[in-house]
């Protein structure tokens, strides 16, 4: 396989498990560099432990995990986040008494590598200060700017999860359910914001919104009781019978 053609991630016969629960069952998949990549299925079905084990969260029991050519089954979650893996999560994880802004920057001091020290010469923090301007004006969220999160609406701070991930300078992004919780409205903005997103940036999905998978996807996996039950473009996916029979419904 060519280099242009190498997966910018590849999941390889991955097995997790949780006491006797088999979360992940010899799950195998590859997610093509630019694509937009969604991964279906129920509660329970093991999206959210896939995304967990490709970052580093939790260790498989068994198979491999390879990012642009190179195992990083065995790395630590800050060591694949260095080589441009970036992650947003159900839950938002923001400093609530901070400016937008702020969060951003905090993010690029850390892809800059002057998180944390005061000492760097001062042109490196206002690097990272004008990443995080640039970002929030590119993701039309300028406005934003100088509110603290704590007075952001949910999608507004969803939109500026997305911002922070991106402040790494990540080659794949994944997003947990980005749009759980958001009203028609809010949905419709962070859709846009997603599509909005620099081609060359591989983004993968999970997401329970069916209009917003197939809106923004060009290929799904659906999983079913850790078991990887279908992979392919989305009109083919949406159209397969057992992922009708398993989650859409006839």
């Amino acid at each position: 396989m060519s280099a242009a053609a190498t997966p910018t991630l590849e999941v390889r016969d991955l097995t997790v498990g949780f006491g006797g629960v088999t979360a992940l069952d010899g799950v195998t998949l590859a997610v093509r560099p630019g694509a937009r990549h969604g991964i279906l299925g129920p509660n329970g079905s093991g999206k959210t432990t896939l995304f967990n084990a490709v970052t580093g969260f939790v260790r498989p029991r068994a198979g491999r995990i390879v990012f642009a050519g190179a195992d990083i089954t065995g790395l630590p979650a800050h060591r694949r986040a260095r080589l441009g893996l970036a992650r947003t999560f159900q839950i938002t994880s923001l400093f609530p008494s901070l400016s937008a802004r702020a969060n951003v920057a905090m993010a690029a001091r850390e892809k800059l590598g002057v998180s944390g020290d005061p000492w760097r010469p001062a042109a490196a923090h206002a690097a990272a200060e004008e990443r995080a301007a640039g970002l929030l004006a590119d993701l039309g969220l300028r406005h934003l700017a100088e509110r603290t999160v704590g007075s952001l609406g949910y999608g507004e701070q969803r939109e500026l999860e997305i911002a922070v991930a991106l402040a790494l300078e990540p080659t794949l992004l994944l997003l947990d359910e980005p749009t759980a919780g958001l009203s028609v409205a809010e949905t419709g903005a962070l859709v846009e914001l997603v599509r909005q997103l620099p081609a060359a940036l591989t983004v993968v999905l999970i997401e329970h919104d069916l209009g917003v998978v197939f809106g923004l996807t060009d290929r799904l996996s659906v999983l079913l009781n850790g078991v990887l039950i279908a992979d392919g473009p989305t009109a083919e996916v949406r159209e397969d019978a057992r992922v009708k029979d398993a989650y859409l419904g006839r």
